[in-house]
């Protein structure tokens, strides 16, 4: 558990750490969101993120790299690295500093800073966000806090790659309603910036269906001529590699570590892509609602409980902001191939 640096007080029950969802800073839309972390987990998010911001014109090219920003943009953040997040159910001895809860219209964004006070001597330690557009979340700082063991029997390692189920944490791209899953906005706006920053603004040629669908417009947006093309195949625990080789990998980060998957030869680029996204798209399961392999028809007068995917008839676009802030944070954002992408803003996708 988490406890104050200063009194000892206990912050937060006990956690057990998972890797940062893709879509913590992106999927925002106006209205109340879920909480980001689930029950007793927490994440921890290593590059700077939240304020104090510092316009880009001020901060400078050398100082904003130092940052890990590598383009252009607005503003750079120069918050702490490592801060903790946790579901805001999970917070304890905490109270909110009434003069810091400034938000849009339905909660608090945190724009003033950690707005959370230990109850035992009043430090700030942490930041409650929860307005509309925000995924509801407890942002500890990390220079506010300590890690201490709890009395409960020690965590079983994280599951190696072949402990893992892949249809047991495949994700639909429908939300219950019909409309595109934020999750996969967010997710594959993340992972085309790397697909971007792996193809240097050549041609790629990507796997069918929905793999196309999602990837394919925004990878030609602003094609170089004269590159030759590149090949992009998915590959990970189950299905290992590809055959024939391809020049780029579409891997699964582990939902435990974060970590991508990697084969343990060749020389071919890592794209990494959320768990639950490629598990759907690398087994090809449109269509498919339950984790369970099924046969046959359902018995006459007998209704399904779960709700079906119904079709979409607009295209899933990735998320813009989580596209360009990813690629504007990879060092192949320098390469003057991939200046179209922020020399336009609004078209980046």
């Amino acid at each position: 558990m988490f406890t104050c640096v200063g009194c000892g007080t206990e912050l937060t029950v006990p956690v057990s750490r998972v890797a940062l969802p893709v879509h913590t800073h992106y999927g925002a839309w106006e209205q109340l969101h879920p909480p980001l972390m689930d029950p007793t987990t927490y994440a921890v998010e290593p590059e700077p993120w939240g304020p104090p911001w510092r316009l880009w014109d001020e901060v400078g090219e050398a100082e904003a790299a130092a940052r890990g920003v590598y383009a252009p943009e607005y503003s750079v953040s120069f918050a702490a690295r490592g801060r903790i997040v946790i579901a805001p159910g999970d917070s304890r001895g905490m109270a909110l500093l009434l003069d810091r809860c400034e938000g849009y219209c339905m909660g608090v964004d945190g724009r003033d800073g950690p707005n959370l006070a230990c109850t035992g001597c009043g430090r700030p330690v942490a930041t409650r966000m929860d307005d509309c557009g925000l995924w509801q979340a407890v942002w500890l700082e990390p220079d506010a806090v300590e890690r201490h063991p709890c009395d409960l029997p020690a965590a079983a390692p994280p599951p190696d790659w072949d402990d893992l189920l892949r249809e047991a944490y495949a994700v639909p791209p429908f939300e219950l309603d019909g409309s595109w899953s934020r999750r996969w906005a967010a997710a594959v706006g993340v992972a085309l910036a790397h697909l971007v920053a792996a193809c240097d603004g050549g041609p790629v040629t990507l796997p069918g269906g929905l793999t196309e669908e999602v990837f394919g417009p925004s990878v030609a947006r602003f094609p170089v001529p004269g590159l030759p093309p590149r090949s992009a195949a998915f590959a990970g625990p189950g299905i290992g590699l590809p055959r024939p080789a391809a020049d780029i990998l579409l891997v699964p980060r582990h939902p435990l570590t974060g970590e991508p998957w990697r084969p343990e030869t060749g020389t071919a680029v890592v794209v990494p892509l959320d768990s639950g996204v490629w598990a759907y798209l690398a087994l090809s399961r449109a269509g498919e609602t339950s984790p369970v392999p099924a046969t046959g028809r359902l018995p006459e007068g007998v209704l399904r409980d779960d709700y079906p995917e119904l079709p979409n008839p607009w295209p899933l676009w990735p998320d813009g902001q989580a596209f360009i802030r990813t690629l504007a944070r990879l060092p192949a954002a320098r390469s003057p191939r991939l200046r179209g992408y922020f020399e336009r803003p609004g078209r980046q996708t």
